[in-house]
């Protein structure tokens, strides 16, 4: 096991199409689950120094996550599809196409940081007062909205391009750039945010200069992996001139996928706009939970990787059912891990969310939102995994359609009514019970095997 270990982190050249399952999840997943973990400890120690600014700015950092979800969307559908792409052609052992594949996923993800970005970020400040009706909150927020946004190039980029690196199975070098992206968000956030040493004092603002500035020095070091000689994956210029036919076929993958995950990101900003209308308070309690619970997802989703990873390229060396026995046990080990952090949540929810406030009324809706959606985990666990190895093997369409129908066609309806009848405590337990719904439907789709018969 040590050894093993000692492989993860170092990289590993293994053929994933062949040997133990075991040892190959433990290969993917223990360098994923470590660069996830990277991301939410940089979750929880930004939210925790601009709780000292007051929940004014915690709840423009929460709005704003809100709104960004949809970048966060449209990268994680690109992603899909360039891991697809990128596995299945590494899965038939033909490393050119893969590196074509990459390439092409690069400069889609240049078009639309720029598609997305420039608007977003001039109309910030309108955006935010859409948000919130609090003008103190638009006020003392739209400057962090603006930088935000602003950095979607650095946002896309990082996601897409370690996307590409896990799709190969060089998931260490993925955790590496989150590693160093997040030690220089690490760094600069308080510095920026209270003006230590040399620094000015920025308030939220700073926040988002450290976040962009971070993640920037994250995607130079990705190019320099991208373009070293001796790797899994290589990346030339030529690897760079827009192919068009090529493009196409990814877009085909990745836009069901962008729509998918714009799906659920479209339901998750909604659902903040309901928690919204019951004031800064509730918006700050529900901000703090979602931090934690993210620290907690994060990971999980490493293990989500994995199965995508594997599913992709064994599906490129026709052997579907070790595909298949790699996804159950990824939702296996996933479920262990969260049913413990759910035992957690429950027993210790309150304390919890006083780490990062002591505000009476924050506390009240932080600890009942972190309690309420944990009980939806060990079903979530499953559907985490399976919707992932669903866009592994290329097929989007399936979690699409489960997207529309869980969250847009049930949970937003039911949060309405919900909230009515319960406040933000019925926005809560409308969360469990649509994860609850979703893994189950994916199960289903997962056995239905349509995925065995998809080709990309």
């Amino acid at each position: 096991m040590i050894e093993t270990l000692k492989e993860a982190l170092r990289g590993s050249h293994q053929d994933f199409t062949e040997g133990s399952l075991k040892r190959a999840i433990a290969l993917l997943a223990i360098p994923m689950v470590l660069e996830l973990s990277m991301e939410s400890l940089f979750v929880i120690v930004n939210i925790f120094w601009v709780a000292g600014l007051g929940p004014a700015a915690v709840a423009t950092v929460g709005l704003t996550e809100a709104m960004e979800t949809i970048v966060f969307g449209v990268a994680m559908g690109l992603c899909a599809g360039a891991t697809a792409f990128v596995a299945r052609r590494i899965g038939e052992k033909d490393s050119e196409g893969a590196s074509a594949a990459a390439g092409q996923a690069i400069l889609i993800g240049l078009f639309f940081s720029v598609a997305i970005g420039v608007p977003a970020a001039l109309c910030a400040k309108t955006m935010l007062a859409w948000m919130s009706p609090d003008a103190a909150v638009v006020e003392s927020g739209y400057g962090y909205t603006t930088i935000m946004f602003g950095g979607t190039y650095s946002i896309l980029l990082i996601f897409l391009i370690n996307a590409i690196f896990r799709g190969a199975g060089d998931a260490a070098i993925a955790m590496r750039v989150l590693w160093i992206s997040n030690a220089v968000n690490l760094v600069l956030d308080p510095c920026l945010i209270f003006g230590w040493g040399p620094f000015p004092e920025m308030g939220v603002t700073g926040s988002a200069v450290a976040t962009t500035f971070g993640r920037s020095v994250g995607v130079c070091y990705q190019f320099y992996r991208l373009f070293q000689p001796g790797e899994r994956l290589q990346v030339r210029l030529w690897h760079l001139r827009p192919n068009p036919k090529l493009m196409l076929a990814m877009l085909k993958v990745s836009a069901p996928a962008m729509l998918q995950y714009l799906i659920g990101t479209a339901s998750w900003l909604m659902l903040s706009r309901i928690v919204a209308q019951f004031g800064s308070v509730a918006t700050a309690g529900y901000t703090i939970a979602i931090r934690i619970i993210i620290f907690t997802i994060l990971p999980s989703w490493g293990l989500g990787g994995a199965a995508a990873t594997l599913m992709g390229q064994n599906l490129g060396a026709g052997k579907p059912e070790r595909s298949e026995r790699a996804v159950w046990l990824c939702g296996f080990y996933n479920m262990i891990f969260l049913g413990l952090v759910s035992l957690v949540f429950i027993f210790f929810s309150e304390a919890l969310i006083r780490f990062f406030t002591n505000d009476e009324a924050v506390v009240a809706v932080g600890k009942d939102a972190l309690r309420l959606i944990s009980y939806g985990y060990l079903l979530y666990a499953y559907g985490l995994v399976i919707v992932q190895s669903f866009n592994g093997a290329g097929d989007t369409i399936t979690p699409t359609m489960i997207n529309v129908f869980c969250y847009w066609i049930f949970q937003l309806p039911v949060a309405h009514w919900m909230a009515g009848w319960m406040g933000p405590n019925g926005v809560f337990v409308t969360v469990t019970m649509t994860e609850s719904l979703l893994a189950v439907c994916g199960i289903l789709a997962f056995r239905m095997g349509r995925w065995k018969t998809v080709k990309i």
